[in-house]
């Protein structure tokens, strides 16, 4: 019989030395045998691993519970400190024809008899608010509705570099006060773009665009498209143009700074540049002016409705020569000089109607006939794009149009060929650089436009 060898007291001792060093490593160094134990996991050849938590046992962990006092704050001295703060309100609307103080004010949703009063006996705040219709007024006023201050801006013409101001006041007091002074207006660039459908009047209406930046833009690209004959459905277009601003609140549109237009496959670009001393003008991003001789149109958002030549007549129902050609558009739209000239006649001429006359060199001239008003006078100097009158049905007409006729040297020409008259120099070699980086600086612009168009398709 063979009795098993029992180990040696020497041999447990180091044993348990060993185990009590390996305990107070791992217990010193938890995430280091963690991360030797996922190392092996990893690297391992596809054994199965278990690994005990070496981690005390939660539930032999030392409770402390700690206990702090909280100041409760002072909600009386809060609730009095808001009472004695002054709410202040504010908001603003527009004022229209059939205004009275009480109805502006209570649009502005103000219930102030004194305020009323005030406006109605004051005439200069009568005369700013009341009778007149567009102007924004904002207001500010306290927790009983009652007005503060009024604030309103306006222009006194469609040119001026500064606007007016008019600020009503209430004292301490409870007495009212008012002031009209004038700033200078700041000027801000704005984007916009849009696609044709149907006109470019309908899509830049479409686009949001200021009527009177569309129509520099007809007019600038006037000698290179035909907005009556040539432009397709699906052209688009991208502008960027000056916004006149009286502290924040826009006022009225400034010049057209650059465009884009891309009609049947074709790009067409401009950008608007003044040398040094000289009248600012209209080039491609190439440096080439665009400016012509005569514009392409008096009336850049009309319909052509009768071309040069012969015709018969709509009321004397006879064929005969159409000196001229027609535009169709309503009663009062502006009618605009398509050249530099000199008036030389502006009356009632039988079947023309109301006719203006303009010389512009000593053998051309153009004529304008039907006006429903004519806004100059015999003798009177005028610039390429001035208004002169408007579309009218006056003399032999069968509705509102405006009749134009262009004539060398007395004989009548085909009016649409004025756009092929020559254009100006370009841009000079001295100012080349400067011009370069705005161009630069007008194609990123116009490009961001493009941007915006393509997002409001989509």
């Amino acid at each position: 019989m063979t009795t098993a060898k029992p180990y040696s007291l020497e041999l447990l001792a180091q044993a348990k030395a060993h185990s009590e060093t390996l305990r107070a490593f791992v217990a010193r160094h938890p995430q280091h045998v963690t991360a030797v134990v996922a190392a092996v996991l990893l690297g391992g050849g596809g054994g199965a691993f278990a690994v005990a938590s070496l981690g005390p046992d939660a539930a032999n962990l030392p409770v402390r519970t700690l206990v702090e006092t909280l100041e409760t704050p002072n909600l009386e001295a809060q609730v009095a400190s808001l009472e004695q703060k002054t709410l202040r309100l504010y908001r603003n609307d527009i004022t229209r024809g059939t205004d009275t103080p009480e109805s502006l004010l209570r649009r502005l949703g103000l219930v102030d008899s004194a305020a009323a009063a005030f406006i109605r006996k004051n005439p200069e705040a009568r005369q700013a608010l009341l009778n007149r219709s567009g102007r924004n007024v904002s207001v500010e006023a306290n927790e009983q509705q009652q007005l503060l201050t009024l604030t309103t801006r306006w222009l006194r013409s469609d040119n001026d570099s500064q606007f007016q101001r008019m600020v009503i006041t209430r004292s301490a007091q409870n007495t009212f006060s008012v002031r009209t002074d004038t700033a200078p207006l700041t000027a801000s660039v704005r984007m916009a773009g849009g696609t044709v459908a149907s006109s470019l009047y309908a899509a830049s209406d479409e686009a949001r665009l200021p009527d009177t930046v569309t129509r520099q833009l007809a007019d600038v690209f006037s000698g290179q498209i035909d907005f009556h004959r040539a432009l397709r459905k699906g052209a688009v277009f991208s502008v960027v143009y000056e916004t006149l601003e009286a502290e924040g609140e826009p006022l009225r549109t400034g010049r057209l700074l650059s465009a884009e237009i891309t009609n049947d496959k074709k790009t067409y670009d401009a950008i608007w540049f003044q040398e040094p001393g000289q009248k600012g003008a209209y080039y491609t991003m190439k440096g080439d002016s665009l400016r012509r001789a005569f514009l392409a149109s008096p009336v850049p958002y009309s319909r052509l409705s009768s071309g040069f030549g012969s015709r018969l007549h709509p009321i004397l129902q006879t064929r005969r020569a159409h000196t001229g050609v027609d535009y169709a558009a309503p009663t009062g739209t502006p009618v605009i000089s398509v050249a530099d000239g000199v008036v030389t006649e502006s009356s009632y001429q039988g079947a023309y109607g109301n006719m203006v006359v303009v010389q512009h060199n000593a053998r051309q001239s153009t004529v304008y006939a039907h006006l429903s008003r004519m806004n100059v006078k015999r003798g009177q100097a005028i610039k390429q794009g001035d208004i002169i009158g408007a579309v009218g049905t006056t003399g032999l007409s069968t509705g509102p149009h405006l009749h134009f006729e262009f004539r060398i040297g007395g004989r009548h020409v085909d009016p649409l060929t004025l756009a092929q008259q020559g254009s100006a120099e370009p841009v000079s070699a001295a100012v080349r650089p400067q011009f370069n980086q705005r161009a630069q600086v007008a194609r990123s612009q116009l490009m961001a436009a493009a941007q915006m168009r393509q997002g409001n398709i989509q």
